[in-house]
């Protein structure tokens, strides 16, 4: 069994991060999932959720994801998701006023992503 998994994180529009990583987390919609390497190949659906990664080097990599896929074999993990942003990213103040706007406005898809973005930087 390798020490090691090849992850890549892509959305819609970009790459989001790509490395190497001894364990990942994700929300599906069948549960949270980790993934270590010589984990059992897999395929699911992303939920909207956190996204930990834990790197090779020991560092923690956290990236807000809304939806998508995930797919794991060879020891390579691809996460395809619709939006996906780095904890890194994402500014709190402004992710806390968008939720403050979605609840005003009755907007639960809104008060998700912006909860996922707050969740997502609490963890990092």
């Amino acid at each position: 069994m390798a020490a090691e998994l090849h992850v890549e994180l892509v959305a819609a529009d970009r790459s989001v991060w790509s490395g190497e990583a001894t364990l990942v987390v994700a929300r599906t919609t069948s549960g949270d999932i980790g993934v270590m390497p010589g984990h059992q190949p897999l395929l699911g659906v992303l939920e909207s959720g956190p996204v930990t990664i834990r790197t090779t080097d020991g560092g923690t990599v956290v990236a807000a994801v809304h939806g998508g896929f995930l797919s794991f074999a060879d020891n390579k993990l691809s996460l395809l998701a619709e939006i996906a942003e780095l904890a890194d990213e994402i500014d709190a103040q402004r992710a806390e006023r968008a939720l403050e706007r979605a609840k005003s406005d009755d907007d639960d898809a809104a008060g998700r992503r912006a909860d996922v973005r707050l969740r997502a930087v609490a963890v990092r």
